[in-house]
């Protein structure tokens, strides 16, 4: 028998202890330094002496001033039938510099995506869904471009589209044939606004019943026609 002498103010179930502790795993940082270790999945390219590229000049209506995008290629297997060119540096050069930073920082990321190769085609994507809160422009032939960034992107894709990387995006055939027939339509009432727009009566004149000519003017208080001469006035 257990006697207890002092007053009890709390309790608590004794339960047996595990039979076996599992181990929190620890990870150890690759190359045990402060940083882990880069793995390249592709072979290390150093850069040569000499690249081929062009060079883009963009002039937004909301800038003074022009930017110029340099964009050069690598070329590898040169002189094989597997020779090909594949992007690896951009520059972007302007002389406004209120746009000094983020052009710095954007010339050197994506110089790096396009240094590790791969597919570099969702770059274009990702430029082309940025939009400016201000507001985009318009460009010369009415196209809207929603920011300058997003036009970077269109030009990203121009020139990837021209050294064979990115397909030229086509229109299926339902929409070659739709966009047919509206240019028929839009072209057929052009050339009806054409041809009263080229009148040689005043404007204003509506169409004569008899000798169908947009020719019918109010004319001593009755509609009178300047072509034949017919008159609701007789």
């Amino acid at each position: 028998m257990i006697k207890i002498d002092t007053k009890i103010v709390g309790y608590a179930v004794s339960q047996p202890e595990p039979e076996e502790k599992s181990a929190k795993p620890e990870y150890k940082r690759e190359g045990g330094g402060d940083r882990a270790e880069v793995i390249r999945m592709h072979e290390k390219l150093e850069r040569p002496e000499v690249l081929v590229g062009s060079t883009y000049k963009v002039k937004t209506p909301i800038s003074d001033h022009a930017m110029y995008v340099t964009i050069n290629d690598i070329v590898l297997n040169q002189g094989t039938e597997f020779e090909k060119r594949r992007p690896f540096e951009i520059f972007i050069n302007s002389k406004n510099l209120d746009h000094y930073q983020w052009i710095v920082a954007l010339t050197r990321i994506i110089s790096a995506v396009f240094r590790k190769g791969g597919d570099v085609a969702f770059l274009v994507d990702e430029l082309k869904a940025v939009f400016d809160p201000r507001g985009g422009y318009w460009q010369a032939g009415g196209k809207f471009m929603p920011s300058i960034i997003a036009e970077l992107g269109y030009i990203v894709e121009k020139h990837l589209i021209a050294i064979g990387l990115m397909a030229s995006p086509d229109l299926d055939p339902g929409q070659k044939e739709l966009i047919a027939k509206k240019r028929a339509e839009f072209e057929e009432a052009k050339k009806q606004q054409d041809a009263f727009a080229d009148n040689q009566y005043p404007e204003g004149a509506q169409l004569c019943s008899k000798c169908s000519t947009a020719a019918v003017i109010m004319m001593d208080g009755c509609m009178t026609c300047l072509s034949c001469g017919d008159s609701k006035c007789g």
